[in-house]
């Protein structure tokens, strides 16, 4: 650990976290994941936590507003303006957290209850700290909060329901549930990972408005290090429970102390650094080795990709939700026409609520085509029937959003993972779907021992990785990867990004990559499309749509990307806010 790490300013300190320690008992074994940690924030500052998953920095954030399960054991103090979280009564709490303290989970869609509408989710905590409020007073100030974090419409969205919501749109929810009572610290846990970059940045411009007229101070948990250039005056740098370093986000960035921060911050992708050309080196090494097993899948992979079979061919593909209740239908997708051939990787970016996953919902089954033509491995998906496309259903792939929810809580890791063959292969023996299972978890670098954790045992982007290997289980033809690493730490990330890479070469499997994160899609994929309200405005190789852009909404995606340096990032900044002007 470093020498003098609780580096703090000389303004009084709204929050104090004081040689705390936090143990958790399993059947394992205890865990200790946070080991002496001391921090302090000033009011107005931002302090992120950065480290790997399972580094303790969720812990750390729980810990901060008492939200800890009883199974914990801790020690030390969290002083929050005076008020020591650990030791106070539980109505105590209560009455701080929203006021003196709220939090912005990691996991909307779990932060969120689907039987309740957002509107009143949201007025929930101004109920709890206003009783005699009416029901106009609490709708007006709700409306204003989602407004501020801007959900369009929010007069008549207000009685949605969170499924009605894209995960980036839900994840503005829960920003504004934190912000709605004006507390004097606010937890970020992750705030921004659902966002596409355009939203990112308007929220952190809203965290740093928040922070500069009101003085709120803010505690940044993230793996996105262009995210803390972007809004941190300091860094607390996290590995397995320690704190090992803090220093200002400058210092940071240009000298980092440690080995281990300054290997966090070499993992951080960025635009131009394509790894398809890797790739396909890859793929023509693993053709080879594999000569003799698949001279068929061989000779499709030395194909060009005019010459490649198609595994996906969109032509003017419409996808409409009904309305219901009285309200109008609603176009996710709007005659979209692309294909994606065999060994290829496609990569599909936009803002949340462009049609990215209804479209990779729909190339699954998951969700039904409206118009148009959608093929999918020679499969009519317009008026399809299940029965028909169940055989096909097993040649592809799918990692979901967030693994939180598409995990079963009752079923451990193992047998998440497993699913799949208790569907589509039931005639493998319980030894081979063991051993199976085994290898898939070690491929995305976890031990074989968490398959026997439940998924609320995991951090967020261990599920991460559980859900990639599920996606994996039967070999796909196609697989659908929606926005697989947006729960990963950087260097995590990078593992899996690299294990993608390897996998699609050995496998030649042909994918769908859905990201809001540019600089990945850059890297992985052989041609990108850009969505924008259900229409594709461009496609094309990295190099065409993110080297040289020809649409406006293209550029300021591109400019809305932050990066790893805070001096860069200032002028990418006023960039993105002059084009977001420009484009009205």
């Amino acid at each position: 650990m470093s020498e003098n790490v609780n580096e703090t300013n000389t303004a009084k300190s709204i929050l104090d976290v004081e040689s705390l320690n936090v143990t958790f008992s399993t059947d394992g074994g205890d865990v200790h994941a946070v080991k002496d940690v001391s921090l302090s924030v000033t009011p107005g500052e931002v302090l992120a936590i950065v480290g790997e998953s399972g580094s303790g920095k969720t812990v750390t954030a729980r810990s901060i507003l008492g939200l800890l399960p009883e199974t914990a054991q801790r020690s030390g103090a969290v002083i929050v303006s005076g008020k020591d979280v650990l030791s106070v009564s539980g109505e105590q709490l209560r009455k701080m957290r929203g006021t003196d303290v709220s939090m912005v989970f990691q996991e909307p869609s779990t932060a969120l209850n689907p039987v309740y509408t957002v509107g009143w989710q949201i007025a929930e905590g101004l109920r709890a700290h206003n009783r005699k409020a009416s029901k106009a007073e609490l709708k007006a100030k709700v409306i204003a909060a989602m407004e501020q974090v801007g959900i369009p419409d929010a007069q008549n969205r207000f009685d949605y329901y969170p499924h009605q919501f894209s995960g980036g749109q839900k994840q503005r929810i829960v920003i504004a549930m934190a912000l709605a009572l004006g507390a004097e610290l606010i937890v970020a846990d992750e705030p921004t990972t659902a966002l596409d970059v355009t939203v990112q940045a308007e929220i952190l411009d809203l965290l740093r408005a928040l922070r500069d007229e009101t003085g709120t101070a803010i505690v940044l948990i993230t793996h996105n290090m262009g995210v803390v250039a972007d809004l941190a005056d300091r860094v607390a740098v996290m590995y397995r429970g320690d704190l090992v370093e803090v220093s200002s986000v400058k210092q940071l960035f240009s000298n980092p102390k440690e080995q281990y921060t300054r290997d966090l911050l070499g993992a951080v992708p960025r635009l131009g650094s394509t790894v398809v050309g890797s790739r396909k080196a890859a793929a023509a090494s693993a053709k080879q080795d594999r000569a003799d097993e698949s001279a068929g899948a061989d000779a499709e992979a030395g194909r060009s990709r005019d010459e490649r079979d198609s595994i996906v061919v969109a032509r003017n593909l419409d996808i409409v939700y009904p309305g219901g209740f009285g309200r109008s239908d609603f176009q996710a997708v709007s005659s979209v026409s692309f294909d994606i051939k065999a060994g290829e990787v496609y990569g599909l970016v936009g803002e949340s609520g462009s049609g990215k996953t209804t479209i990779g919902r729909a190339i699954a089954g998951l969700t039904r085509a409206s118009g148009g033509s959608l093929q999918v491995l020679g499969h009519e998906m317009v008026g399809f029937k299940e029965r028909a496309f169940s055989p096909i259903r097993r040649r592809i792939g799918f990692v979901f959003q967030d693994p939180a929810a598409s995990f079963n809580p009752h079923l451990t890791i193992g047998e998440c993972v497993a699913e799949p063959f208790a569907i589509h292969q039931r005639d493998i023996s319980p030894r081979d779907r063991e051993q199976r299972v085994r290898e898939l978890l070690d491929s995305v670098q976890l031990p074989s021992a968490y398959g026997a954790r439940y998924p609320h045992e995991l951090s967020g982007g261990q599920r991460q990785r559980a859900s990639l290997a599920r996606g994996l289980a039967l070999d796909p033809e196609l697989l659908v990867a929606d926005e697989p690493t947006s729960a990963l730490d950087v260097s995590v990330q990078a593992k899996v990004l690299e294990l993608f890479v390897e996998l699609q070469s050995r496998f030649n499997f042909a994918a769908l990559f859905i990201s809001h994160d540019l600089a990945v899609v850059d890297m992985l994929s052989d041609r990108i499309g850009v969505l924008f309200h259900g229409e594709l405005l461009e496609e094309g190789t990295g190099e065409q749509v993110l080297g040289s852009p020809s649409n406006d909404y293209t550029k300021r995606l591109i400019a809305s990307l932050p990066v790893p340096d805070p001096d860069e990032q200032a002028e990418r900044r006023e960039l993105a806010r002059s084009l977001r002007t420009t484009s009205g």
